[in-house]
């Protein structure tokens, strides 16, 4: 397991290792010199955005979660547990021997990455997919991850985003907001066989309007008349495509 792990970060090249650290080392010239100490690649300390005074999370989730990365020059890599930083995109792995610290990667060869979701009383077991934008309009947003809802013919992706908001307690006639916020967002897409990429809603009509040559059977689709979820329009697109 050590050799195999030790094979990883090789291939990997991680930018830092960091153990759980005060907050305070991310203030000020502190703050700097570990910015400086990232880009060169040496070991610095990474936040864990698990400040009290901030609502919300940077994860898509804060657990970690079985993940396999998959990389762009093919090289297999054993399972490590992950999670994918939305706020400031980036990927946190757990050290299999310090299971208390987080290793950010160097992800310039990851092209894409699975999750493994673990049953639940209420739903089963699952594998999220997740790709580079490389479809996006903006450039800027080519590097980032996008979840696959659904890949066939058509391909439904979820675009997660995460936005800081100061909290204005220190203003003199701000609202009653005395707290840091992070709020989620996302933005789904309908890639079309010509690769036209277009944005939308999860609903029957936008969707219809994204895929007019699906039209029909979309309506017909088994649960299209009670789609709410993602996997379920996952679902009725797949049953639409296989009609």
């Amino acid at each position: 397991m050590k050799s195999r792990y030790m094979l990883l970060l090789a291939g990997l090249l991680p930018l830092s290792a960091a153990a759980q650290q005060p907050a305070l080392s991310q203030a000020g010239t502190a703050g700097q010199a570990n910015l400086n100490a990232l880009v060169a690649g040496a070991p610095t300390i990474v936040p864990h955005g698990n400040n009290e005074a901030v609502v919300g999370s940077p994860y898509l989730e804060n657990r970690w979660l079985p993940a396999r990365l998959k990389m762009s020059n093919n090289v297999p890599l054993a399972p490590v547990p992950l999670k994918f930083d939305v706020l400031n995109q980036r990927l946190l792995m757990q050290p299999l021997d310090r299971p208390t610290d987080s290793l950010q990667l160097n992800d310039r060869l990851v092209a894409g990455f699975e999750l493994e979701e673990p049953a639940t009383p209420l739903a089963p077991g699952r594998t999220r997919r997740f790709r580079r934008f490389a479809e996006a309009p903006d450039p800027r947003q080519q590097a980032e991850y996008v979840e696959v809802l659904h890949k066939g013919r058509y391909t439904l992706l979820k675009r997660y985003t995460k936005q800081f908001i100061k909290g204005d307690s220190h203003q003199a006639y701000g609202s009653s907001r005395n707290y840091d916020e992070i709020k989620d967002g996302n933005q789904y897409y309908l890639l079309r066989p010509d690769k036209t990429l277009v944005p939308l809603k999860l609903t029957m009509k936008m969707l219809q309007a994204a895929a007019p040559e699906l039209a029909s059977t979309l309506k017909a689709a088994p649960g299209a008349g009670t789609a709410k979820t993602d996997a379920q329009w996952a679902a009725v697109l797949a049953a639409a495509e296989a009609n």
